[in-house]
């Protein structure tokens, strides 16, 4: 009985096959991301007092956002708010009062999209910041400069 050989494949052959291999694993990844939404313009925040502040955002098409809160950057203590849908009647905005914040705290926040024809296409999540105002009075200081000469 002979037995069949088989040629050894060169390390050009061997790279060539991972690459390629590689290369498939990739790409469910990169068509996918065309499906997911987009936040078009950021994150906002906005009319900040000691206990409150309000956040907003906008979407690429109608989705699904979901919201979280946090007094420190890793989230590790966050508050899930109820989700809200951004729609064309709203030109694809949210916007939320967060309400029940401590006072003189950096507020992290973080939106999360989901589209609404495909629940399962999600978006990159984006993070945002404020400070909300302290509780009790303090000096504040205003420095003003400008181009006086034109």
């Amino acid at each position: 009985m002979s037995s069949i050989r088989f040629p050894r494949p060169t390390r050009r052959a061997f790279l060539a096959g991972g690459t390629a291999f590689a290369t498939s694993l990739a790409l469910p990844a990169i068509s996918r991301a065309a499906a997911r939404p987009q936040f078009t313009h950021g994150v906002q925040s906005g009319d900040v007092d000691a206990t409150s502040g309000m956040i907003w955002t906008r979407t690429d098409r109608p989705a699904k956002v979901m919201m979280e809160v946090s007094t420190t950057e890793s989230f590790a203590n966050a508050r899930q708010l109820a989700p809200m849908s951004a729609l064309p009647n709203h030109d694809m905005a949210v916007k939320r009062l967060v309400e029940g914040l401590p006072s003189d705290q950096d507020i992290f926040y973080r939106f999360v999209a989901a589209d609404l024809n495909d629940i399962n296409a999600v978006s990159e999540p984006v993070v945002g910041r404020f400070r909300t105002a302290p509780s009790a009075r303090r000096d504040v200081r205003f420095a003003w400069s400008g181009d006086t000469a034109g």
